[in-house]
């Protein structure tokens, strides 16, 4: 596999990297953490200036036309950072909703609100009984006159709580678990009837538990086919977690490199002795392995076979699920007692890697995927 960039795409890492390093400090990510809102809109409107926001959606809506190789490099970049800004939620999922099934109205009016910072999205898919199955969706909605009434309950939303609207899945027919009969809604966040309950996730984000009391919605695109387009984006978004969590893999290995180097026992650096460089070079690998797998999943996420598509983002979920495991657990055994505290980056990097295996399907989730849908 060919694993090299473009000279825009190197510029466009290049300038992450730095943006990362000299604007993004962890000293500066906890202020944020401590934000009432939990992500800094600042970073956000300096994000939007770059052209990041805008990356994946067409010049006509103020974006860039970017690729998915481009949203894995943000991605990738975003896990070096830990970066808490929404752009999973809104640029990914909920963009790429609107993109994928809008009118062309829709798109006109949200898609340069996304690319110029001044619009913020969650998209409000799972729920308490799904456990990870994009069909199990028992949110209703109905028709009252001109408008549509919302009602059910989501759960885990990302950044449910500080969006300025939802884009919500529920059921305009069939029966739970069917593939048809699913819509997209646009919900905006302060409209009468949600009850929203914000808390912070084991890694300091942000998700919210959403119920709709006959809250109302805007029919996003056409009614009762939206569930390819939600599995579609949901495998893009797969895609860019993977590629978020090789830039954590990345980050951690780099700083566990650095202290096993400087920490000293017994007259010497504990890198010196031979089992902890079998465990340094066992990260390395899995990191490496990781990147490789994130490749896959991010140039077949566009991919026209859909099972191919589906089977490349399950086999990369399943395999960074548990690399990212290792390398949190061994990164956090060669720091010591230290490695567990809030003071150290080490420990928020581990949180993040354990939150992403399970956002968007956890690895057994993915392997049962991955082991029912034929190759093709």
């Amino acid at each position: 596999m060919d694993f090299s960039f473009t000279d825009e795409q190197r510029l466009l890492a290049d300038t992450l990297s730095r943006f990362v390093s000299k604007e993004y400090g962890f000293e500066k990510r906890k202020a944020i953490l401590a934000q009432p809102e939990g992500f800094s809109r600042e970073v956000w409107r300096a994000l939007a200036d770059m052209g990041i926001l805008g990356l994946p959606f067409a010049e006509e809506y103020g974006g860039i036309g970017g690729s998915a190789v481009d949203t894995m490099i943000v991605m990738n970049a975003i896990g070096a950072g830990l970066v808490v800004e929404p752009y999973l939620a809104t640029v990914v999922l909920a963009g790429g909703l609107i993109d994928a099934v809008g009118s062309e109205a829709q798109k006109q009016a949200l898609l340069p609100a996304i690319a110029e910072g001044r619009l913020v999205l969650a998209f409000a898919h799972g729920e308490p009984q799904a456990r990870y199955e994009p069909r199990a969706v028992a949110t209703q909605a109905r028709r009252l006159g001109s408008r549509w009434a919302i009602n059910g309950e989501k759960a885990v939303v990302a950044n449910g709580g500080q969006a300025d609207r939802l884009v919500v899945s529920a059921r305009t027919s069939g029966a739970e678990g069917d593939a048809g009969g699913i819509s997209l809604f646009l919900v905006e966040r302060a409209a009468k009837g949600l009850a929203v309950r914000d808390y912070r996730t084991i890694d300091g984000l942000r998700a919210a538990e959403i119920q709709f009391f006959g809250a109302a919605g805007e029919l996003l695109g056409g009614e009762g086919g939206a569930f390819d387009a939600i599995e579609r984006v949901t495998d893009a978004g797969i895609a860019a977690l993977c590629a978020e969590a090789v830039g954590a893999m990345e980050a951690l290995n780099a700083q566990t490199l650095e202290y096993i180097k400087a920490r000293q026992q017994f007259g010497q650096p504990i890198g010196r002795f031979q089992v902890l460089q079998h465990r340094a070079v066992d990260m390395m690998i899995h990191c490496e392995q990781s990147k490789s797998m994130a490749f896959l999943a991010a140039m077949r996420s566009q991919s026209a076979d859909a099972a191919e598509r589906r089977r490349a983002a399950s086999a990369a979920k399943v395999h960074i699920g548990r690399s990212g495991r290792f390398v949190a657990q061994s990164a956090i055994q060669l720091h010591g007692g230290m490695g567990m505290t809030d003071e150290l980056a080490a420990s928020h990097y581990a949180k993040r890697l354990t939150m992403i295996n399970f956002q968007l399907g956890d690895v057994e989730h993915h392997l049962d995927r991955f082991i029912k849908e034929p190759a093709s």
